[in-house]
């Protein structure tokens, strides 16, 4: 084939649902006024989830998973990159709608690729990935209202996961006293290590509570849902806020207004599939500054593109902590 260059592709026919290395060529590609050489990609649960079939993330077959990808302009007919340009795409519907990273090649809108930012290189950029950037589109949702770190403790739930993880470090890099919730006991040593100050067992905050308890947080980031988010609801302070952005334990919320009408809690919805430019390039250049390239070098664990596939099926079970980065070309 003319042009060949492999991707996982996602078939779904008469034959059944099934994801597996594939060799494709440009005339296989989607619409788009840019061309990418793609160097590298991340592992995110949604990729997981959309290689396995278990939750239905994919809404067009064939397609090419892999919701965020990091590489070099070969082509463009956009007035914001020229060739050459190192650019970072994620979310706006890639690898579920539009062809994703999980390929060496990719065609996209311009109006999705924000400049790798000064000080991060393609690497680090697929190491924070769409978890990382949705990390800090949770800090500066909770900034937008306001909170600081002097107003008391936050908490991070599902804090090994790759939002969390991060989360966690940003947090405690900007001042913030980290507790950091998570069911997996052998992860507490690597949360102390990002930033975390205290470790408290998801078990607390996944039962159903009341609807009000003691004032425990600040502020909160939650990647889980359903009864944890309704119990970091009871617990938050007078006047403070959740930013929640996941729904890792359900999306059902089993709440009462009471934490909004008796205390003034706040909860602040993140979304970050969306094209917003401004808010990506303000995102990534906060990211660049303010998140500890250590700290994100000791969450991150690299593989090989061959290996992508197999990875992407154990992060739904569990198996990956922080970022994994995939080095595609």
């Amino acid at each position: 084939m003319a042009s060949a260059f492999r991707a996982i592709r996602i078939d779904k026919d008469e034959s059944g649902y099934r994801a597996d290395y594939a060799e494709l060529g440009d005339a296989d590609l989607m619409d788009g006024d840019v061309d990418v050489a793609v160097t590298h990609s991340t592992v995110n649960y949604k990729d997981g989830l959309a290689v396995t079939g278990k939750a239905p993330v994919v809404r067009r077959f064939p397609m090419i998973p892999g919701v965020d990808f990091a590489g070099l302009v070969t082509r463009s007919a956009h007035p914001d990159f020229r060739v050459g340009d190192a650019v970072i795409a994620g979310g706006c519907g890639l690898g579920e709608v539009h062809f994703g990273g999980f390929a060496e090649r990719a065609r996209v809108s311009g109006d999705w690729l924000v400049p790798v930012p000064e000080g991060l290189t393609a690497a680090q950029a697929m190491a924070i990935g769409s978890a990382g950037y949705t990390s800090m589109l949770c800090v500066l949702a909770l900034e937008r209202h306001g909170l600081e770190p002097g107003r008391g403790p936050v908490v991070v739930t599902g804090a090994a996961g790759g939002v969390g993880s991060v989360a966690v470090a940003l947090l405690a890099r900007l001042g913030w006293h980290v507790i950091a919730s998570t069911g997996r006991s052998e992860e507490n040593a690597y949360l102390k290590s990002l930033g975390a100050a205290e470790i408290i067992d998801r078990a607390e905050l996944s039962a159903p509570g009341k609807p009000l308890q003691t004032q425990q947080f600040a502020a909160g980031v939650d990647t889980v849902g359903s009864v944890t988010l309704a119990n970091v609801l009871a617990r938050t302070m007078w006047d403070g806020a959740v930013a929640a952005c996941g729904n890792a334990q359900g999306m059902e919320l089993p709440a009462t207004v009471a934490p909004f009408i008796l205390r003034g809690v706040s909860l602040l919805g993140v979304e970050s599939v969306r094209p917003c430019i401004s808010l990506r390039r303000r995102a990534w250049e906060r990211l660049a500054r303010d998140l500890d390239k250590g700290t994100l070098a000791a969450m991150t664990e690299t593989a090989p593109f061959d290996e992508a596939l197999e990875r992407a099926r154990s992060i739904v079970a569990g198996k990956i902590r922080g970022r994994l980065v995939i080095e595609i070309g």
